[in-house]
C-alpha cells in the first residue's frame, strides 16, 4: 500500500507543478494583453493626432522639383573631385556580409522557385510542347526539300529526254 500511496503523492505534486504552471503563463498571458491593448490605444492616439496634423492646411507649403538625377548639386563646382568615403573596417565587412547574405537569400528563393513542382510542371509542359513543334517543322522542311527534291528529277529526266530527241 505505501507504493499506491506514493505514486498517488507523485500525481498530486505534478497535478499541482502543472496548475501552478498554468496560473503563471496566465497571468503572463494576461500582462502581455494588456501591453499589447495599451501600446494599440497609443497607437491609436498617435494616429489620430497625425490624422489631425495632417489635415490642417499647411502656411507654407512647398513645391519641390526634380531638376537632374544622379548628377553633382547645383552649387558644386565641377572641376574639383571629390574624396572617396573612408570606411571603417567594421562597417566595411558588415556592408559586404549583408549584400553577401541578401544575394544569398535571393539565390536560395530562385532556387526554391525552380525546384518548385508548379515550376518543374510547367517547365515539362512546355518543353514537351516545344519537342512537339520542332517535330512538326523538322517533318514540314523534310517534306518540302523531297518535293524539291523530287522536281529536280523530274526536270533531269525531262532535261535528257529533250537532248536525247535532238
Amino acid at each position: 500500500m505505501t507504493w499506491e500511496w506514493l505514486v498517488l503523492g507523485g500525481l498530486a505534486l505534478v497535478a499541482l507543478g502543472l496548475l501552478v504552471a498554468l496560473a503563471r503563463l496566465r497571468a503572463r498571458t494576461t500582462r502581455e494583453l494588456d501591453l499589447a491593448r495599451a501600446e494599440a490605444e497609443e497607437l491609436r492616439r498617435r494616429l489620430d493626432r497625425l490624422e489631425l496634423e495632417r489635415s490642417r492646411p499647411m502656411a507654407d507649403e512647398q513645391e519641390f522639383r526634380i531638376t537632374s538625377v544622379g548628377g553633382l548639386e547645383p552649387g558644386a563646382a565641377t572641376n574639383e573631385p571629390s574624396e572617396p568615403v573612408q570606411l571603417e573596417r567594421a562597417v566595411f565587412a558588415d556592408l559586404v556580409l549583408r549584400e553577401s547574405v541578401i544575394r544569398l537569400g535571393s539565390l536560395a528563393h530562385g532556387v526554391r522557385r525552380a525546384l518548385a513542382p508548379e515550376a518543374r510542371h510547367r517547365i515539362r509542359f512546355e518543353m514537351k510542347r516545344e519537342v512537339k513543334r520542332a517535330r512538326k517543322q523538322r517533318r514540314t522542311e523534310m517534306r518540302a526539300a523531297h518535293r524539291e527534291w523530287q522536281a529536280r528529277q523530274r526536270e533531269q529526266l525531262t532535261d535528257d529526254d529533250v537532248k536525247e530527241s535532238a
